[in-house]
């Protein structure tokens, strides 16, 4: 299902909230950024890289791991999430698709 999805795929859904479910409850990530990325020069592949930024809960910090979101409109995806640090407004996390 992710091989499917470009940044254009992303990009429309930027501003909206990804769900998680926790043990105690659900966890909330709004999507704030998608960025394309740059390719080495003569390389082919399938899709032009491209990252997603995320902003997490304040008073959870969620390990590097694989993680079930649901969105309303792209569905159920598992997508490997990186904290990538804190602000005021809570943890934020890059997911990278080459």
């Amino acid at each position: 299902m992710l091989d499917g999805l470009t940044r254009e795929s992303f990009a429309e859904h930027v501003g909206s909230i990804f769900r998680a479910q926790a043990p105690d409850r659900v966890l909330e990530f709004k999507l704030v950024e998608v960025k394309a990325l740059a390719t080495a020069a003569g390389e082919e592949r399938q899709r032009r890289p491209f990252s997603l930024c995320f902003l997490g809960p304040l008073d959870v910090l969620v390990p590097q791991q694989t993680v079930p979101l649901e969105h309303a409109v792209l569905g159920r995806l598992g997508i490997f999430l990186v904290p990538i640090g804190r602000d005021p407004e809570g943890y934020r996390y890059e997911a990278v698709f080459g």
